[in-house]
Formats: structure tokens, sequence, C-alpha cells
């Protein structure tokens, strides 16, 4: 696993991002793990955020796009942090665009902040950790109002690899559906794999057990 990779596991864990232990999804399973990417607090926590994105976006799509989408509202910080991080890192000065959920009556107006959407740009979403699909399908929606632009890619950050509807999980049935690719920071095979019995400052964050909780999960709702 790349370097990078490690790095952002143990960049969640100390963030308190990445927990262990008993919670309820939006979907109401049970899941012995969770993401909240609402932990994110500080400013260097939010910079170095932008650093996992953008090299995640380098590795996978280069240059090859014109424009970056955060939905609001989580998308917003990420998409601002990853757009600075991608020209503070590799030169690519980028733009980029998000939603106001309300359209705004007064001053500019509108429901967008940033640059609009042209037909001919190729547009990234950034997301946080998608679960059913339901707000990038909105996204294409909100994007398909504005203009003709393509939307070539979406990169979360953590690829939960959980059943969307069917049998395949939700980023591959956006591939299928939407005709879009993407993309995580890391997935969730990759973090257990990297954490299991492995000390993190001193203590162990995955152990056997917790280890065999997650397997039955997976084994439940894995894709």
């Amino acid at each position: 696993m790349e370097a990078y990779k490690e790095q952002f596991i143990e960049f969640m864990l100390s963030a308190n991002v990445l927990k262990f232990g008993d919670f309820t999804t939006k979907s109401g399973r049970k899941t012995p793990y969770f993401i909240n990417t609402g932990n994110y607090r500080t400013g260097e926590q939010i910079a170095r955020l932008g650093d996992f994105y953008a090299e995640t976006i380098r590795n996978h799509v280069g240059n090859d796009f014109d424009l970056l989408y955060g939905p609001a509202y989580k998308g917003i910080p990420l998409v601002v942090s990853t757009a600075a991080a991608l020209y503070r890192n590799y030169g690519h000065n980028v733009p980029y665009c998000f939603n106001r959920k309300e359209a705004k009556d007064h001053g500019e107006g509108g429901s967008f902040i940033g640059q609009l959407p042209g037909d001919t740009d190729r547009i990234i979403i950034v997301e946080d950790v998608v679960t059913a699909g339901t707000a990038v399908r909105e996204s294409l929606q909100i994007l398909g109002g504005i203009s003709k632009a393509k939307v070539k890619a979406l990169v979360v950050s953590v690829d939960r690899m959980e059943r969307g509807t069917g049998t395949k999980s939700t980023l591959a049935e956006l591939e299928d559906d939407l005709g879009i690719k993407t993309y995580a920071i890391v997935n969730i095979e990759e973090i257990i794999s990297y954490l299991h019995n492995r000390k993190i400052d001193g203590r162990v964050v995955l152990d056997d057990g917790l280890m065999e909780r997650i397997r039955r999960y997976r084994q439940e709702y894995g894709a």
C-alpha cells in the first residue's frame, strides 16, 4: 500500500474521524466502524486533508480535468482545500465551485459560488463518504441544470465497499449507472489490513475481536 494511504489512515485516527465501536449508519445498519468527516476542525487538518485528496487526483486523473465541484455542505471545505493543495503542491491552478442549498435572491443571486461550469468543462466532484449515492446523483442534476459539462470523476475519502441497491458497491453502481470514474483515498479493506493488531500511539485500535466483528459485518453488507 502506498505511503500516503497509510499516512491518511493514521491521520483519520488522530483527528477522531475514523472510529471503532458500535454505530448506526444513516441507512440503519449497525456498524463496528464509522467515518465522521465532520470531526476535521483545524486549519492544519483541513490543509492536510486537501493534500490527500490532491495526491489521489494526481495519481488517478492527473491534470486531465477543468473544474472541481464540492456539494454543499461538507463538500465545500473539501473542494476549497483540494484546489489549494493542487496549486500549492503541484502548481495546478484549477478553478472550483460549490452550490448553495438555497438559491440567493439578492446580490449576485443564484445557487452557485465560484466558477460556473462551462459546456465543455470536465468536472471532478469532491465528496466525503458516499453511502447510497443519493447526493452524487443530486449533484449531477444540479450541474446538468447549469451547463452541458461532463462529470468525469468522483473522489471520496473512504470507500466503505458496501452494497448499494444491488450486489455491487455504491461506487461501482455509480460508475455503471452514471458513466463516471470513482476513486477513494483509501478503502475499508486497506484500513483494516493496515490497522489489524498494529500499535498506533502505543495501543492497538483493531484487535482480533474487533476484526471478527468487522468480518461478520462485511459478510452481511460487503459488496
